[in-house]
């Protein structure tokens, strides 16, 4: 016969105060190894590209190209529309209110940091998951649907440096390019837009912000976007490498590299902005 607990008060309440630990221990876990399993798969697919040698660096370049010319080029109409919405309303509320507060010279230094800094990376990040994200985490689960990754894994080939390697290459090439774009669109064509409501001197426009783009915005540019498209195709890629053998996987692993890119990317970019601001804050001796 069992004994009772001899306080099962006492037990009861520590499990109601542990259990939501355990939970969130098991979940902080579940993320780590989620992200150590996609930096593996980054360090595998550039160690197999350059020590593969079953298919040819055309082949490669290849897929590289079209990865570039689907995510970069197709995406070009989209982001010119957004970038001048943009950049305009972005201007125009900047300008208006700075006249007001007479601090119009602080106007290229607040363009930078909105545009360049903030919003065109998380905006072109955002869209490139729509687009891309999408379509490759679907492309690579239908080619395990149909067995296409095996047949290539019995000729020789591995699908990390033909599947992988090519698509993470190309995208994050792509997600620079189109963010660039993003940001000189804004920058500019916004201000033409804004130019037809509001008076404003291209000239001093021009100076301000030439006055008040530094090293460190380049820095930051290379650095918020270059991660970005490594993030999104990682992710995409890894999603649909996890299909296994029905088709109805393919929306789900779709729907999970979508909803993760976004959580990845915008937790990173806002990591990397606090860290840039606390180190401001640190060589003004405000921290």
């Amino acid at each position: 016969m069992a004994t009772p607990s001899p306080n099962p008060g006492v037990a009861g309440k520590q499990n109601l105060f542990w259990s939501p630990v355990d939970g969130t221990g098991r979940k902080v876990v579940s993320i780590l190894r989620y992200t150590y399993r996609m930096w593996l798969m980054i360090y595998l697919s550039v160690r197999a590209a350059i020590y593969d040698q079953s298919q040819g660096i055309r082949t490669v370049f290849g897929v590289v190209s079209s990865q570039i010319y689907f995510t970069g080029w197709q995406a070009m109409p989209l982001i010119t529309v957004l970038a001048l919405a943009t950049g305009g309303i972005v201007i125009l509320q900047s300008s208006l209110q700075l006249s007001i507060l007479g601090g119009a010279s602080m106007l290229g230094n607040l363009m930078i940091v909105i545009i360049v800094r903030e919003v065109g990376p998380l905006i072109t990040a955002l869209i490139v998951i729509a687009r891309s994200g999408t379509a490759v985490a679907s492309e690579i689960g239908n080619m395990r649907v149909n067995r296409e990754i095996e047949a290539l894994e019995a000729m020789g080939i591995n699908p990390l440096s033909y599947i992988v390697f090519p698509r993470v290459l190309g995208g994050v090439i792509s997600v620079v390019c189109l963010a660039f774009y993003f940001n000189v669109i804004a920058l500019a064509g916004g201000f033409f837009v804004t130019r037809l409501i509001h008076d404003m001197p291209f000239r001093f426009y021009a100076v301000s912000l030439a006055q008040s783009l530094a090293g460190e915005d380049i820095g930051l540019f290379i650095l918020k976007n270059g991660f970005s498209g490594i993030i999104i195709f990682v992710v995409s890629c890894y999603q649909g490498m996890l299909v296994k053998q029905s088709s109805h996987e393919v929306p789900q692993v779709t729907t999970k590299a979508v909803v993760d890119s976004i959580i990845y990317v915008t937790v990173f970019n806002m990591t990397v902005t606090t860290l840039f601001y606390l180190n401001q804050l640190m060589q003004l001796g405000l921290f």
